[in-house]
Formats: C-alpha cells, sequence, structure tokens
C-alpha cells in the first residue's frame, strides 16, 4: 500500500521520537543513580539533568505535534503531564483548560498551533489551549508579539509565498492537518495577544 508525502513524514516523525526517547530517560536514571550515590554532584549534575528533562518533555511534545495522529484519545492527564514538563524546560507556559482528553488528532493540531505561537513570542509567555462550541482556540500572551506576515500566511493560505525553515515547519502542517480534518485555521493578534483557532 502507497503511503502519501504528509503522512510519511508523520511516520519518521513518530519513528525518531520513538527511538530517541528511551536512550533520553535511560540517561536521566543514570544521573538519579549518580546522584544518590553521591559519586558525582553539584552544578555540573544539575545542568546535565536539566538539559536530560529539557530534551524528554521537547521530544514528548514533537512527538504529539509532528507524530502520526490518528481518532484515538488522549487522556487529560497525559496532555496535561507533556505541558507541566515542557513549561519546566523554558520561558513558554501551557495551559491545557479541557476537563478532558480529546482525538490525538485534535491535540495535534493544537501543539502545532502552539508552536506557530512560540515564533511570534521571543520573550516567552503564556499559551492557553481551550476548545467551545466546536472550535479550538489556541492563544498566546506575552511582551513584545512579533508577527512576520509572510509566515503566518500560511496558515489561512492567503500568503505561502514564504519559504519556510525546519524551525517554521509547523505553519505547513497545521493548515494541512486541519484541512484532512474539514477545518479551516485562522489568526487574529494584538500588540501582547496573538490567537490562532480552527
Amino acid at each position: 500500500m502507497a503511503v502519501d508525502t504528509p503522512n510519511l513524514a508523520a511516520l519518521i516523525g513518530s519513528r525518531i521520537c520513538h527511538d530517541l526517547i528511551s536512550p533520553v530517560g535511560a540517561i536521566n536514571n543514570g544521573l538519579e543513580l549518580l546522584a544518590m550515590s553521591g559519586a558525582m554532584a553539584g552544578p555540573e549534575l544539575e545542568l546535565i539533568s536539566d538539559s536530560v528533562l529539557n530534551a524528554n518533555a521537547r521530544i514528548r511534545f514533537f512527538r504529539v505535534a509532528f507524530g502520526a495522529a490518528g481518532d484515538q484519545q488522549m487522556g487529560r492527564a497525559e496532555i496535561v503531564s507533556v505541558l507541566d514538563d515542557i513549561s519546566k524546560a523554558g520561558r513558554m507556559k501551557y495551559q491545557w483548560t479541557l476537563t478532558e482528553g480529546s482525538s490525538r488528532n485534535d491535540v495535534r493540531m493544537a501543539f502545532l498551533a502552539a508552536l506557530c505561537l512560540e515564533t511570534a513570542l521571543p520573550y516567552g509567555g503564556l499559551i492557553t489551549m481551550t476548545y467551545e462550541g466546536g472550535k479550538w482556540t489556541v492563544t498566546g500572551e506575552g511582551r513584545k508579539i512579533n508577527v512576520e506576515s509572510p509566515l503566518w500566511g500560511h496558515l489561512d493560505r492567503s500568503d505561502a509565498s514564504a519559504s519556510l525553515t525546519p524551525a517554521q515547519v509547523q505553519f505547513g502542517l497545521l493548515p494541512s492537518a486541519a484541512q484532512e480534518a474539514d477545518r479551516k485555521v485562522g489568526f487574529d493578534q494584538t500588540e501582547e495577544k496573538i490567537t490562532v483557532w480552527f
């Protein structure tokens, strides 16, 4: 059976994240053993440990955002765990307001929208994900929002002239994922707030 290019890319993303999560977890376990034995302590161990936790959080987040998705459900506890871990790792904080989980495909689109918002929040901020009345809204709030218009034109397909770099691939993936789910992506911004909906 042939696999189309977007699905192949998602399968590759899943495979890479799946293969990386185990060794990163093993490194973290090794660091915990070193700390417990007293063989190594101090700021060096703390720096390595923080870096491993950050890598683990990003891999888990990327596995949802860039990996293969489907109609299977993701529980709220799993989603919040991923977002809490990634919030600890950097200047961005993430909030899941739903009282329950959602389909993996919807969570994937919400995470892709969050990655788009990250690019507009150079000084960090808060990204909130909500679902009401059949509509997802992902909102980013922070200081000095910076929106590169040609790049954001990819989302609503009003302007696809800007070339995407690897760091901007989410701007190409979100509209495609939304189209597959019979949704349309839109966005709006003010001085301190930017919102993506689908």
